[in-house]
């Protein structure tokens, strides 16, 4: 299906340049439309992370909506998970989330949840942009049917009472020193208030938003702030989430980061221990650690894999009845909570079988050796540089090399001319070895 604006998560590009105010008004008026079903009068929630480009998208947006006779309820700067949630909690038709997660400040999107909290199906995406590529001027409500737009306060308890109701009312974080880095971005008045009202001892960093600083040298993506502040103030532990908070990654108490893998197979040995594994198994992406798929083989359980992007490894839990999912990333899905990843619940639970092992965090969440993966990418300016014989042979001869004991990933980027090869194995310099012989294949061909 080839889509003119939407990609694997929304609606995404240079602020002003791909997401302009007339991209965000067709938006709002297409997805108005298309999510008017009945005669009442229609809902709209949206939310935005902290980017200096969310106050013209959200006006726009407010246009679109109104101008079609849908009201719109404003929340401000709140997580990605947050919108999803309160979409479904508000009754609300549709909800918005002005965001580029983890991109820097110039960029902006575009994401859109069903009633149901959910992302948009495909076929849904496809029916906005044939309406958004329409004439609608004679689909517009009538001056006395216009749509009104407001605030809304008290959204932010909401979302933190939410967080907290994900722990026992019996666990406290009581005597946890925890550094929490919130990347100037959509979490940074909630995820910190949530942890101090769960007990713990929280120094926050990445909590002053000026527009342009949003995952700048901070958040999941860049955890160095992160690994020098837990060993500056002797924390117990350090969470980063990233400018959405849909993601997050862990640092232990000595300044090592801990990345969805190790924060998968915690929580999924906690929940198979508990029986609240839905499913005898977790689904990730092609590219979490073999060392991850082999402990959970040790425990009993599968792991299923997915192309790499977090609606794939929703979409597979969904139809096969999983509640535990995700990224290497720090994309995290406990579908028994959320309808998308969220950073600071998947936080909480790492933080519940800390509290409850009594142990450090590098003990706790150092659960399996990964295997040593290495990953290059080869850039192209045209063609198809994979279709190439020299290629294919080069990657069928480093298969037979590996012969059962490792993995290869060779895969083109989804958002740039840019094939990614990932090889991963027991032996560092095998992996090694064939990962540029691929990458030299590659690189020939491209030439």
């Amino acid at each position: 299906m080839t889509r003119r604006f939407f990609g694997t998560d929304g609606i995404r590009g240079r602020a002003n340049g791909v997401i302009t105010p007339e991209l965000a008004l067709k938006v709002g008026q297409a997805a108005g439309l298309v999510f008017q079903r009945g005669d009442y009068r229609h809902r709209v929630v949206i939310g935005k992370d902290t980017r200096l480009s969310g106050y013209m998208i959200e006006t726009a947006l407010v246009a679109g909506f109104t101008s079609v006779g849908m009201d719109v309820l404003l929340f401000g700067p709140m997580p990605t998970p947050a919108v999803a949630m309160l979409t479904r909690s508000m009754r609300a038709d549709l909800g918005l989330m002005i965001s580029a997660s983890h991109n820097p400040y110039d960029d902006n999107g575009i994401k859109l949840f069903g009633p149901d909290g959910y992302k948009l199906s495909d076929t849904v995406e496809a029916e906005i942009e044939s309406v958004m590529e329409e004439n609608v001027t004679r689909r517009l409500a009538k001056s006395a049917d216009l749509g009104r737009a407001k605030r809304i306060d008290g959204v932010q308890d909401r979302y933190i009472e939410f967080a907290k109701r994900t722990l026992p009312r019996d666990l406290s974080l009581d005597g946890l020193r925890v550094v929490v880095d919130c990347a100037n971005g959509a979490a940074y008045r909630v995820a910190p208030e949530a942890l101090w009202e769960l007990g713990a001892e929280v120094i926050a960093i990445g909590i002053d938003p000026d527009g342009f600083n949003i995952n700048k040298d901070c958040g999941s993506t860049e955890p160095a702030a992160l690994c020098a502040k837990v060993r500056e103030v002797r924390a117990d532990v350090g969470i980063a989430l990233d400018g959405d908070a849909d993601r997050v990654v862990i640092v232990d108490e000595k300044g090592h980061v801990i990345d969805g893998d190790q924060l998968m197979a915690v929580i999924a040995g906690s929940w198979k221990e508990d029986g609240r594994l839905a499913k005898p198994g977790v689904v990730a992406t092609i590219m979490s650690n073999l060392g991850f798929e082999r402990y959970l083989k040790s425990l009993g359980l599968s792991l299923s894999r997915t192309p790499v992007g977090d609606r794939y490894v929703l979409e597979h839990m969904r139809e096969h009845g999983f509640n535990l999912g995700g990224e290497q990333s720090g994309h995290i899905i406990l579908s028994d909570y959320a309808t998308t990843g969220d950073g600071l619940v998947a936080a909480l639970q790492v933080l519940a079988v800390v509290k409850r092992q009594n142990r450090p965090v590098s003990e706790v969440c150092h659960v399996f050796d990964p295997l040593p993966q290495i990953l290059k990418n080869v850039r192209y300016k045209k063609g198809t540089p994979l279709d190439d014989a020299s290629v294919k042979q080069a990657i069928d001869g480093a298969t037979a090399r590996l012969n059962g004991n490792g993995r290869l990933v060779i895969r083109p980027s989804g958002t740039e001319p840019v094939i990614r090869v990932m090889g991963e194995g027991d032996d560092q310099y095998l992996v090694e070895e064939v990962v540029d012989e691929i990458v030299e294949a590659l690189t020939q061909a491209a030439a």
